[in-house]
């Protein structure tokens, strides 16, 4: 397996899910993808919805996407983290700033099977696929839900029309996040052995604040700012990548 997280990866799980805030945070969530939608676009990355979950008010509570470009991992792994919102949120009658927060989830998503699973540790379940609110957008039940009992990990799909084609997307899905927890059960033992040499360095659960009032976007990992927030929401994230890129911040 070494040898395969040398490669490039081209290929990645990219999850949205609205955090604290009710209502506001599931509208932050949605801007946040319009905003990395917008990036895709420009650069020309083949973007696959598999789940959408949306409120009432055009929100998003969930969405998980598949997200095809070079090297694609590397661009987008520094966007995982809890994302922090300060505005006046529309539902806001008295004018009053409110935080709300969504979190980013980026996995890798490997052509090959790193991860083996056992029929005996899932169960499946076929339903209708479903549009915004709900709705029922297919009479046929081909979107597809696995659950895997041993970590508790439920995946979705619901983008093709056929059970067979969803429930290879699921499985994958499935893969990537039990690869993922793989690896972050690697990392906080190296992070472990970390703070045993150099001490206890906690940092702060959210990476990035889009300050409305003040037309301002900070990334707290690396203390810069950038007044340039509708850019930004507008799709033009290079400017904070090339800053990792410049700094070479290791997440």
């Amino acid at each position: 397996m070494e040898g395969q997280q040398n490669k490039k990866i081209n290929s990645v799980i990219f999850e949205i899910r609205a955090g604290v805030g009710g209502e506001e945070a599931a509208l932050f969530a949605r801007d946040l993808w319009r905003m990395y939608l917008k990036y895709f676009n420009k650069k020309g990355y083949k973007v696959i919805v598999h789940e959408e979950q949306q409120t009432d008010l055009g929100g998003i509570k969930t969405l998980v996407a598949e997200v095809r470009g070079d090297n694609i991992y590397e661009i987008l792994k520094n966007e995982a983290g809890v994302h922090r919102v300060q505005r006046i949120p529309i539902t806001e009658k008295s004018g009053r700033i409110h935080t709300s927060t969504a979190s980013i989830a980026v996995l890798p998503k490997y052509d090959f099977a790193p991860i083996e699973i056992k029929d005996s540790d899932i169960e499946i379940e076929f339903f209708r696929a479903s549009g915004p609110g709900g709705q029922n957008v297919n009479k046929v039940e081909t979107a597809v839900r696995i659950y895997h009992k041993p970590t508790g990990l439920v995946v979705t799909s619901q983008s093709e029309r056929t059970q067979q084609r969803n429930k290879e997307i699921a499985l994958q899905l499935l893969k990537s996040r039990l690869w993922q927890m793989q690896q972050e059960k690697i990392e906080k033992e190296l992070v472990k052995e970390r703070r045993e040499q150099i001490g206890s360095q906690e940092r702060s659960e959210k990476i990035r604040t889009y300050n409305f009032p003040q037309n301002r976007v900070t990334d707290h990992r690396i203390n810069k700012s950038w007044y340039k927030l509708e850019d930004i929401m507008d799709g033009d994230l290079d400017i904070i990548f090339k800053e990792f890129e410049k700094q070479e911040v290791k997440i």
